[in-house]
């Protein structure tokens, strides 16, 4: 494997968790009431704390794109 293909590797799996977060996002912000109606089915909670949990997690996921992708690709751009 080139350092290239590497790069780009990183590079499009950036982009594809990105896309993944900011469709987690219109998600929970345009269907909020179907998305918890349907979640509270199986795991009953206030929506207060149902929609603290979703923020929180979408923190961690962008913490883990910026960590795991983001991080390396851009060293790979300074390396290469």
């Amino acid at each position: 494997m080139t350092l290239e293909i590497i790069r780009n590797a990183f590079g499009w799996c950036a982009i594809i968790n990105s896309a993944l977060l900011v469709f987690w996002l219109i998600m929970l912000i345009a269907g909020r009431g179907f998305v918890y109606r349907m979640h509270h089915r199986f795991f009953p909670m206030p929506e207060e704390r149902f929609i603290a949990i979703h923020y929180s997690g979408m923190a961690a996921f962008k913490l883990f794109i910026i960590a795991a992708n983001i991080t390396p690709y851009l060293a790979l751009r300074i390396v290469g």
